[in-house]
């Protein structure tokens, strides 16, 4: 195979080429501001890597011809390169390499503009953000919004982007290593949100797996990749992706939630309760 060719984006998108460029730019000139260790820095290289190579080359082809290399795009898009990314908890990192006049405008921004207060809000909800990221799963499963979102090049952007930004949002909200608040969620909360929506998703791997008939005709209207391919084999291999790998990953954000709470706990940073005060009784000194 040839590799260079395989490389080549299988549509261009100036967009997305211009998105990975300045992340990349923010992120080496913010390393000389914060001190980035190799882990972190591997972790999101890893992760941007693995965007570009699942958004922006042949792969993009195949993964529009194949259901199951489809199902291992989304993988990459919403669950594991997301992960990795903000596992290198780059937020201030991607910050501190703004130009300083654009860091102080985002600033004020914050404090004082209501419509960029409300996007803040919306993008670190606690009940919103979990159930975009899940029906970023199930909506594009539904087989007439697969067939339309699969033929209409439109809507196909659309949804990798969409599963891009709410698996970012997700992710963001699941490894806050801070207390609540700050955080937007609660430490037990960020234990609880991968339950809900790994759940929902391992079911619906397991129905698309034991489906004996074709659920998805649109990859043969388009011509499948692979013509050795058989039918049902494509579907059960795309329907255990949802149900087996996308699930352990939600369970590793669940363990390292898990050591986010033990860790607080450890150092006594968690919300103590409120005591009610006591009530002496009625003819007490």
């Amino acid at each position: 195979m040839d590799v260079l060719a395989w490389l080549q984006p299988w549509e261009f998108s100036p967009a997305l080429v211009l998105v990975f460029v300045v992340s990349a730019w923010l992120f080496v000139r913010g390393r000389r501001v914060h001190r980035v260790g190799a882990v972190r820095q591997s972790l999101f290289w890893v992760g941007w890597v693995m965007l570009y190579l699942s958004m922006h080359t042949q792969l993009d082809y195949y993964a529009e011809r194949m259901f199951f290399i489809h199902r291992l795009q989304h993988l990459v898009l919403h669950h594991l390169g997301p992960l990795l990314i903000m596992g290198a908890y780059p937020g201030q990192v991607m910050r501190a390499g703004l130009p300083l006049a654009w860091r102080t405008r985002l600033a004020a921004a914050r404090r004082t503009s209501g419509p960029v207060r409300v996007l803040e809000a919306l993008a670190t909800h606690r009940f919103l953000v979990p159930f975009l990221f899940l029906m970023m799963v199930l909506v594009w499963l539904e087989p007439t919004v697969q067939f339309y979102s699969m033929l209409d090049w439109r809507l196909y952007r659309f949804m990798n982007w969409a599963v891009v930004i709410t698996g970012f949002m997700y992710w963001n909200l699941i490894l806050d290593r801070r207390p609540h608040p700050p955080a937007a969620v609660s430490p037990g909360g960020r234990i609880f949100s991968p339950i809900f929506t790994m759940v929902p998703q391992m079911i619906a791997g397991a129905v698309i797996v034991f489906t004996e008939h074709d659920i998805y005709p649109v990859f043969d209207l388009c011509g499948r990749a692979l013509p050795n391919f058989g039918v049902l084999d494509d579907q059960i291999i795309g329907g255990l992706i949802m149900w087996v790998p996308a699930g352990l990953i939600e369970t590793f954000g669940l363990l390292v939630a898990l050591g986010t709470l033990m860790r607080l706990s450890s150092r006594n940073r968690l919300p103590q309760p409120k005591r009610r005060p006591s009530r002496r009784p009625v003819g007490a000194a």
